[in-house]
């Protein structure tokens, strides 16, 4: 192909290289010059134009990019039409996409006036997501050279379909993880197998011990499950742990333990038999994505990962959304400098006080409950103090009077704690580090907690979520640095925040406490009862001579 500027006596046949704009109209760039468009450019005062003149043996750049497409689209792969030099491939079916990078970076190297781009191999796509785009350069090429790209790239691109259906989910339980975060976890892993018309065909929990695990395992497999994901109320920290040695008590294999993808370390991958186990990591509880979806989705799709696939996956396993690395745009105060809001949620029904009334009402020690949270979260080191307030809330601001705290109302409070709590997150002025969310009805919570929690934020360690604890029980009030904000934003309905926390363990500190302070909330009279004894006995043991 010849390229530059022609005489308009020799310009018909060519191609415009550049769009021209006349008096009638625009000649657009592309288009082939006939003695029509040359009489316009004569008449516009044109003597020359820049245009590309094809040669013997050359082939029009759709022509070339479509023959091309075909070359390189495997099985479940589609060719769309091609046009201005370009050719699209897209997914015929949801599965994994294989790219032959060997045989890409050939194609690529043929000439420069033949490119292929596609997305990374392994990519987990829809049916009709669009895969790769051939594109040539120039307005034609050397049909030569497009015999020479294509003579080696046959089915360069594949997709492998999702095939496998059935899914069994074993969590394994301690004392402090709640239901919800089972619930949750179930909700979020439903909906990461939904795409690949995948569903969880059997819900099993067992206590977090070998030997009840190795036998939900082997049930698991024996019931027909194709994939068993196993959710651990505790992280896997070494090949001796639980999870793994269920797995091999169960008759199976560990084939890796960890990854270099971050977050996801802590994924272990398995075999009892033919059927894949994953211990899942705790930011598979989470739906943003993580390596967790890496490797679920190859085995989905039935295609084999091995332990030198997993330790292949360092280049590019940093992913964008890690707790634990700085964020360079937004950074952490350091520790000594950071502050903290306290946000109280006094929004609740009460419903369950049955004819006892407005918990946060109720007087413990001579003080209604609510009014004796506030002033423990003034006497801490948090500032400012945020009380959320909902259900009669005339009467919570009145028994909060005289005190230095910001009141925020939620008019939407009967849809549940989570829009509660995205009011008070929201009200956390934006030189706060981040936020102690507190329960509005917990009369125990001393303001010397809620300092242990503040100073337990350690960011430069990778402390950036802190949680009283007792025995393996999580109690309340958390603290949260301020990039957990958008998560507890999006949460939806009468849910906390458990499920963040199970998500983000390895930055999680724990603060360890003793007797009822982080746990008693007066949920109902017999609480309420025993929140008053608790306050008498403190009472008395204060007053009585030594």
């Amino acid at each position: 192909m010849k390229f530059g500027s022609l005489p308009l006596a020799e310009a018909e046949g060519a191609v415009a290289a550049h769009s021209v704009k006349l008096d009638g109209g625009v000649i657009k760039k592309g288009m082939r010059l006939g003695p029509v468009e040359i009489a316009r450019l004569a008449a516009a005062g044109f003597h020359e134009v820049v245009a590309a003149r094809f040669e013997p043996g050359d082939m029009s750049e759709d022509a070339a990019a479509r023959r091309l497409a075909e070359a390189v689209a495997g099985p479940h792969v589609r060719v769309d039409t091609a046009f201005t030099g370009r050719s699209n491939l897209y997914a015929a079916v949801a599965g994994v996409l294989r790219v032959s990078e060997g045989a890409l970076d050939a194609f690529n190297a043929v000439g420069e006036a033949i490119t292929l781009a596609t997305l990374r191999d392994f990519s987990a796509v829809a049916a009709g997501d669009m895969v790769g785009t051939v594109k040539i350069i120039p307005y034609a090429v050397s049909a030569d050279l497009v015999e020479a790209a294509g003579r080696d790239a046959g089915g360069l691109l594949t997709i492998a379909p999702f095939r496998l259906r059935r899914v069994a989910v074993v969590s394994t339980l301690l004392p402090g993880l709640a239901d919800k975060v089972v619930a949750k976890t179930l909700e979020v892993t439903r909906t990461r197998l939904a795409p690949a018309g995948a569903h969880i065909a059997a819900d099993r929990r067992t206590p977090h011990a070998t030997a009840p695990l190795a036998e939900a395992i082997r049930a698991s497999v024996d019931d027909g499950a194709e994939l068993v994901i196993v959710f651990g109320a505790s992280a896997i920290a070494d090949r001796n742990d639980v999870i793994p040695s269920a797995l091999v008590a169960a008759g199976g294999e560990v084939v890796r333990l960890g990854m270099p993808v971050d977050p996801g370390n802590l994924l272990m991958l398995g075999r009892l038999g033919a059927v894949p186990v994953l211990g899942a990591p705790g930011c598979a509880r989470s739906s943003k994505e993580n390596g967790f979806d890496f490797i679920l989705a190859r085995l989905l799709a039935g295609l084999e990962v091995t332990a030198r696939d997993i330790a292949r996956l360092g280049s590019g396993g940093l992913l964008t959304d890690i707790a634990a690395r700085p964020h360079p745009r937004a950074e952490t105060p350091p520790a000594e400098a950071a502050s903290f809001a306290a946000v109280i949620l006094a929004a609740g029904r009460s419903s369950r006080m049955g004819q006892g009334g407005n918990k946060l009402l109720a007087e413990v020690g001579g003080v209604p409950v609510i009014r004796r949270v506030a002033e423990a979260a003034l006497a801490s080191k948090a500032a400012p103090v945020i009380v959320v307030t909902g259900h009669e809330h005339e009467r919570v601001d009145a028994a909060l009077a005289g005190l230095g705290v910001r009141l925020v109302h939620n008019p939407d409070y009967a849809s549940g704690m989570a829009s509660s709590l995205r009011a008070g997150i929201i009200a956390v002025p934006e030189t706060s580090a981040g936020a102690l969310v507190v329960l509005g009805d917990m009369p125990l919570v001393a303001p010397q907690l809620l300092d242990r929690l503040i100073d337990a934020y350690a960011p430069a360690q990778g402390r950036l979520i802190s949680v009283p604890v007792a025995g393996e029980a999580r109690g309340h009030p958390v603290l949260w640095s301020r990039r957990y904000f958008g998560d507890l934003c999006a949460l939806e309905g009468d849910v906390g925040a458990r499920h963040i926390l199970a998500a983000n363990t390895e930055v999680v500190a724990e603060v360890r406490v003793s007797g009822e302070e982080a746990f008693l909330d007066v949920d109902t009279p017999h609480l309420l009862a025993e929140a008053r004894t608790a306050v008498e006995q403190e009472r008395k043991v204060r007053t009585e001579p030594a």
